[in-house]
């Protein structure tokens, strides 16, 4: 039986899910042309405009959809994906399929990440490309698979969003499984985590939480810093830990910056963290960002030259993950065409998608837009909802997020300790008066351009 949704707000309230854990590149190439065909039974069917989008979605983005619209819509099985043109004049819950072809049998994260481990099996070493920015992270996660419990336990790999964390740390747990498939291997998230010991304690069945924790000879844990200020989660981990640690139990974490730094930790969990090996991982260097390049688009059958490789990594200095939002426009394009790209299609390519550097603090920004809009900067901070100032206010949450690509909770801390959801409105609000707000449009243009 067809469960009828608003499958518009569903696909929008996983669309924000999603462009937190993407790139800006990646979520306007793959996900602005696609909307939801209609849930049936538990399974979401998302229209996508090509089978090109099709494969790519299904091949790269599965996971993260899934857990996306899980969010949206708790009811959610799978997900299928068929080829569909979005007709404007049905009702939400009716859209126009124009042809599809053959979708996934399973649900995504059953066909490639098993719900046993929650291992992507593309994080492999193989596929793992080393260089001077992470030489010692790759040495130390190869000492940990021949000595796992023993040598540098726990192994804590810290660096910038995108600089290949969660597949290293999935790379160990894959090779130790790949070595004995009888080990009991799990990755997870914090948030992960702390999902499951709150719906524990809801529940009344803590115990049975902490056991399945316990229970693992290998456990990975992506994004530590988000324990920050929970002190109940970090009570419950620092008591897991123990029990792993003291029967030679492999354990991984990642973070975006060194247990010293991660604000509101306690002393007795950010001690444990280093009783092993912590070590960083940081910008790949401009030969490394080559290499990730040639051995992204091989994986993608793909035949980057070196001149357009080249390109790319001169201009594309952030992140893998920037990186790879830049290849998968390139290839997307060539796919789209039918040819090859040339230099001024690549350049054209990466100024349209490569956000400024970060060249202007949060506080300068501040100060720049206020002195724009003659309000004083302090008031931005504030709790108020003065229209004089929310605009304002509005305008800096829209460019850290649109320019700097500063993620919506990080935003909200930085002006007054706002929660993200608040954030997320006033971009929203901000993208859509754009369109067809001639003046708006001109005092960012200006303001973008005091910036610069």
């Amino acid at each position: 039986m067809t469960q009828v949704l608003d499958t518009k707000k569903v696909w929008e309230d996983a669309l924000v899910d999603i462009e937190l854990s993407v790139s800006r590149a990646n979520f306007s190439t793959w996900f602005k042309g696609t909307h939801v065909v209609k849930i049936e039974d538990g399974i979401v069917f998302i229209g996508v405009p090509s089978q090109f989008y099709k494969d790519w979605l299904a091949d790269k983005h599965h996971k993260t959809i899934l857990r996306a619209l899980r969010n949206a819509e708790p009811n959610t099985r799978g997900v299928e994906y068929i080829i569909a043109r979005e007709d404007k004049k049905k009702p939400k819950h009716e859209k126009k399929i124009l042809r599809s072809s053959a979708v996934n049998e399973l649900p995504l994260d059953q066909h490639y990440i098993n719900r046993a481990d929650n291992l992507n099996p593309r994080y492999t070493f193989e596929s793992y490309v080393v260089g001077p920015f992470n030489e010692l992270a790759f040495a130390a996660s190869q000492a940990v698979v021949k000595e796992p419990g023993i040598t540098y336990n726990p192994l804590f790999i810290y660096g910038n969003t995108g600089c290949g964390k969660t597949h290293l740390i999935q790379a160990v747990g894959n090779h130790l499984k790949k070595l004995n498939n009888t080990r009991k291997i799990f990755y997870t998230t914090s948030e992960r985590f702390g999902t499951d010991i709150v719906t524990a304690i809801q529940q009344n069945n803590i115990q049975n939480v902490k056991e399945k924790y316990r229970q693992y000879d290998v456990l990975m844990m992506d994004d530590v810093q988000f324990l920050s200020g929970k002190d109940k989660l970090q009570e419950e981990l620092f008591h897991i830990f123990n029990s792993l640690y003291e029967n030679n139990k492999q354990i991984l974490f990642s973070s975006d910056r060194h247990p010293s730094y991660i604000s509101d930790l306690t002393d007795r969990l950010r001690s444990r963290f280093g009783q092993g090996m912590i070590i960083d991982v940081t910008i790949p260097d401009h030969e490394s960002r080559v290499a990730i390049l040639k051995t992204k688009a091989a994986h993608h059958n793909f035949l980057l030259g070196d001149e357009l490789a080249q390109i790319i990594a001169n201009e594309v200095e952030g992140n893998i993950r920037d990186l790879e939002g830049i290849l998968n426009r390139v290839i997307c394009q060539t796919q789209l065409k039918g040819k090859s790209l040339d230099i001024n299609d690549v350049k054209q390519i990466v100024k349209n998608n490569l956000r400024p550097q970060k060249n202007v603090s949060v506080k300068d920004l501040v100060e720049r837009v206020s002195r724009y809009y003659d309000v004083e900067s302090t008031v931005i901070y504030e709790k108020t909802r003065k229209k004089e100032v929310v605009k304002p206010r509005q305008i800096i949450m829209y460019l850290m997020r649109q320019d700097f690509n500063i993620s919506y909770p990080t935003i909200g801390q930085k002006l007054g300790g706002r929660d993200h959801t608040t954030v997320i409105h006033s971009c929203e609000k901000i993208k859509r008066e754009l369109t067809d707000d001639s003046i708006l449009q001109r005092e960012v243009e200006e303001i973008r351009a005091m910036l610069k």
